[in-house]
């Protein structure tokens, strides 16, 4: 078993490279998370799709191997919000964690789950520890109204592995695109993501349409999924892979955010999020419509297993 096969297809450059078909890209991306293949083919394996970048039927693949391995979290009552957090904050405070407990308060059962892969960024982990709220050591069932967040490594240590190899690289690789996509729930689940660059926009709604996932996708925050808190995006829903546009990005860009803070380390972070959480200050607005989003979606998924 090796991959240099399909990377004659991959690393040929950007105007050579050719895409591979789902099932060659599930067998590829298995290859890597089962540490088949050798440090210097993952590097290869990044760079070439770094520079290629990856098809819908592509990343279909890297998620079929990547929901055949995980370990999964047990059905709970109600759809699990799944909430990606894999970059932190760089110029604002990363408000994942408020989004997180402002859907708890509605009942919702929600799942936060990520780790480092950037050095000098505030991580969205660190803050809910900071609240009290320490990282699941292994997968368990959530309950409502229930923020939980753990570490890519309890869910599949060969994508911690592949994550990591950003440090050695300095470039995102398809991890990084795969993590933000990914359900590692068994039961009823709801993804939320979100994409920076617009090219991406197609590609991933494609993927949820094959996979027929429930998603919620909108333009994120310095790679974040909570919303910016100065102004609304769009707002693309998705149940059971059937797309439907719910909002069109709001014009207008709010020139300050009532109590946000400057700073944005780890207890400035916490202390912002308990004060909105107890009423003494503002919930940003966008972040307030996208809990309505949330809970919009969250009631159109069935309470059955999803895929």
């Amino acid at each position: 078993m090796a991959i240099s096969h399909y990377l004659k297809d991959l690393g040929r450059g950007a105007r050579g490279a050719r895409a591979i078909g789902r099932e060659q890209a599930n067998d590829l991306f298995g290859q890597v998370l089962d540490g088949q293949v050798t440090d210097l083919e993952i590097g290869a394996f990044c760079i070439a799709m770094r520079i290629k970048g990856e098809t819908a039927e592509e990343m279909c693949g890297f998620l079929d191997a990547t929901h055949a391995r995980l370990a999964r979290l047990p059905a709970s009552d109600r759809p699990v919000v799944v909430l990606p957090s894999y970059n932190g904050a760089r110029k604002l405070p990363v408000l994942t964690p408020l989004l997180a407990l402002l859907l708890a308060r509605e009942g919702l059962p929600v799942l936060l789950h990520g780790m480092r892969t950037e050095a000098r960024r505030i991580l969205a982990s660190d803050v809910l520890d900071a609240l009290g709220i320490s990282a699941l050591n292994a997968p368990e069932k959530i309950a409502n109204g229930t923020v939980a967040h753990i570490h890519t490594e309890a869910l599949h240590p060969g994508l911690a592995r592949l994550l990591a190899a950003r440090e050695a690289i300095g470039l995102r690789n398809p991890g990084h695109s795969v993590v933000k996509l990914m359900n590692p729930c068994a039961g009823p689940s709801l993804v939320v993501t979100a994409y920076t660059h617009p090219e991406y926009q197609a590609m991933l709604h494609a993927t949820f349409g094959t996979l027929g996932m429930n998603a919620l996708l909108s333009r994120g925050l310095e790679g974040e999924v909570a919303a910016d808190p100065r102004r609304t995006p769009r707002y693309d829903a998705f149940v059971a892979g059937a797309h439907h546009l719910w909002e069109e990005q709001q014009p207008g860009t709010a020139s300050e955010v009532p109590g946000l803070p400057q700073d944005i380390d780890v207890d400035t972070t916490a202390r912002y999020t308990r004060q909105v959480l107890d009423g003494a200050l503002p919930v940003p607005a966008p972040l307030s419509r996208q809990v309505e989003h949330i809970l919009r979606l969250a009631g159109q998924i069935p309470l059955e297993t999803n895929p």
